[in-house]
């Protein structure tokens, strides 16, 4: 195998791919719901088990918000782990894609430790310590890497191709692009925590907290999220722009313009989310448009190298 690792699709196998990958960004969503209403503590401090038992028997609105997330973080994590036997037995062992359901089942198995901790340690409801802004973030990151992979595997079983390599040039600036989306994405959970846990009565008011000397310090990092979300859009669409001109290929012009035209709507939501004082459904939307923002820049990642006719 040195070039087109393969060009074939697999059914049904494909279509499950797809299926678990939906899934997961539902999952996804659903854990900001959990966050953005408060609900992380709904079950207690006790995991697996939601306030010492099973199934809860006098569950509050919270409990059930957070216990619905652990039952479908729960079928996520069981999804993942058909995939992962499922590719086993279907691909030989070096097979790129029985490679990428493991990673995928890494990273969901990191998905609950990280959930777990946020839980036994208490860094829900109310807290709004160092520690659990960074775990917050770590947790955005891992859930990316996660939708990398799932991204991966969906990606080599539709037909895609897998390259052993590619021209150092386009493999760095897209890294970069790729790099840059990961640290909006963690300064941008930071932001929404702030915003759950320190809500704002206007705009101008907004502004006076995030330069008091006094505020906290979620309240005083709101204002790089913004900053550091424009750099990236514009490095982003400079790429989409300048890489299918030099690496010309049909389908790279077109992931191009789907990325483009992505990043460009990611940013529009998100001054609109900061118009209207970041409100339950316009965090969701936003989150989920950066998802599959997200999913879009790893399948350009994937299928650039496609588009110079087995150029890698």
């Amino acid at each position: 195998m040195k070039d087109e690792i393969s060009t074939q699709k697999f059914g049904g196998f494909s279509a499950f791919a797809w299926w678990v990958l939906s899934y997961t960004v539902i999952v996804i969503a659903w854990g900001a719901y959990v966050r953005a209403t408060g609900s992380g503590a709904g079950c207690g401090d006790h995991w697996p088990l939601c306030n010492g038992e099973v199934i809860p028997q006098d569950p509050s609105v919270a409990r059930l918000i957070e216990f619905s997330h652990r039952l479908t973080s729960g079928l996520s994590l069981v999804f993942v782990g058909v995939l992962f036997f499922w590719s086993t037995r279907r691909f030989e062992k070096n097979h790129p894609i029985r490679s990428a359901c493991f990673m995928s089942l890494i990273f969901i198995i990191g998905e609950a430790i990280v959930g777990a901790a946020l839980v036994l340690l208490k860094l829900v409801a109310g807290n709004d310590s160092v520690l659990r802004a960074v775990v917050i973030s770590a947790h955005l990151v891992n859930t990316f890497l996660l939708l990398f992979w799932l991204a991966r595997v969906v990606y080599l079983a539709s037909g895609g191709r897998s390259y052993t390599s590619i021209n150092p040039r386009l493999k760095l600036n897209l890294r970069l692009c790729m790099l840059g989306f990961l640290i909006t994405g963690a300064s941008g959970a930071i932001v929404a925590l702030g915003d759950t846990l320190f809500p704002t009565e206007s705009l101008a008011k907004g502004f006076a907290e995030d330069f008091s000397p006094a505020a906290h310090f979620l309240i005083k990092l709101r204002i790089w999220h913004p900053v550091i979300a424009l750099a990236v859009t514009m490095y982003i669409l400079i790429q989409c722009f300048a890489l299918p001109r030099l690496f010309k290929g049909e389908i790279s012009q077109r992931l191009a313009v789907l990325v483009g035209g992505f990043v460009t709507l990611q940013l529009i939501g998100g001054i609109v989310n900061w118009l209207l004082l970041a409100p339950l459904g316009m965090q969701m939307f936003h989150l989920i448009l950066a998802d599959i923002t997200w999913i879009a820049l790893c399948f350009w990642y994937f299928g650039v190298g496609r588009s110079q006719g087995g150029y890698a």
